[in-house]
């Protein structure tokens, strides 16, 4: 697989991935039907309009951050992610909107061997994304389980 073991992650070590998207009004109608949300917000443009300091829609910020993790996979996790054990600190300082581009890099803040599994790693990954204008609209601390390259070896 393409994904990265416990091993080749370094702490410290940015990487910037390749993949971009750019979102439509489709995108984020489907996503917030499918999740079944009816934030006027994100689905409601009379609304926005008349409404919110936006004056538009905004993009349902789970899918940003569900977009911003999965730029990520190609480069990092491909295939050696055994789960995703939590995501914290997950802000969103500015909105995504219909039509931005979504960029995004990663650096890696930590790892460790499981302490209750010595087979598997443990790495926590700082993801952040940023519109075309280089303004970031998504940051999460993600921390996933990774296979080792070698899990007969427990340190």
């Amino acid at each position: 697989m393409a994904g990265l073991y416990y091993e080749d992650f370094e702490v410290g070590a940015v990487y910037r991935h390749a993949l971009s998207r750019t979102v439509t009004e489709a995108d984020n109608m489907l996503f917030s039907n499918m999740t079944l949300n009816p934030q006027p917000l994100h689905i409601d443009r009379h609304f926005c309009e008349r409404h919110t300091e936006w004056g538009q829609p905004i993009v349902n910020s789970l899918f940003t951050l569900g977009l911003l993790v999965g730029i990520t996979v190609n480069d990092l996790t491909l295939g050696t992610t055994i789960a995703n054990l939590g995501m914290k600190e997950t802000r969103f300082p500015h909105p995504l909107f219909h039509g931005d581009t979504v960029y995004a890099s990663t650096k890696v803040v930590s790892k460790r061997v499981s302490r209750s599994r010595g087979d598997v790693g443990l790495v926590e990954l700082e993801h952040t994304a940023v519109n075309q204008d280089d303004v970031v609209v998504a940051v999460t601390l993600r921390t996933a389980m990774m296979k080792k390259r070698n899990p007969a070896v427990t340190a």
